[in-house]
């Protein structure tokens, strides 16, 4: 994947979207699968709300550093190294895609108590998620254009 233009220039013009959407994706599996996780853990557990938000932003960092570091580990990097590199690649993206995510679960009246079982609670997790990577996407783009976020991953990715 090349995140830069033909003159080798580097910057938010120089990134197209679809890269930037394409690093956005990768964070929002990570994101999703914790944030879905802690949502139906703290749901079925008559979890508060605000526990509920806070065991699935812990979640979804755990697994988006996770799926960052699979990658980077699988070149051969340490796993101190992998730390790092995750940290540095994906936390802004995390906590932009985060913040979004549980403002509008939290937001959208009845969304946070309608259970498991509720179209209201699965259609307000998808709209959320949504959201907040169309949000993530520009703040991704910036950040690759000056060699941050997702970028770091690029010179550590196998394959």
């Amino acid at each position: 994947m090349d995140h830069t233009t033909t003159t080798g220039t580097r910057g938010w013009a120089s990134v197209s979207w679809s890269t930037a959407a394409q690093a956005t994706l990768h964070c929002l599996t990570g994101c999703a699968i914790g944030e879905v996780l802690g949502m139906v853990i703290g749901t079925a557990l008559g979890l508060h709300g605000a526990v509920t938000v806070v065991l699935s932003v812990t979640l979804a960092f755990v697994f988006g550093y996770a799926l960052t570091m699979r990658g980077v580990l699988r070149a051969g990097v340490g796993f101190r190294q992998a730390l790092r590199v995750a940290l540095a690649a994906d936390t802004v993206s995390i906590a932009v895609m985060e913040i979004v995510d549980n403002g509008l679960m939290v937001g959208i009246p009845g969304a946070m108590d309608a259970g498991l079982a509720s179209v209201l609670f699965w259609g307000s997790l998808a709209f959320s998620l949504a959201v907040a990577f169309v949000v993530t996407v520009p703040v991704n783009r910036w950040m690759i254009g000056r060699g941050r976020g997702h970028a770091v991953v690029h010179a550590h990715h196998a394959g």
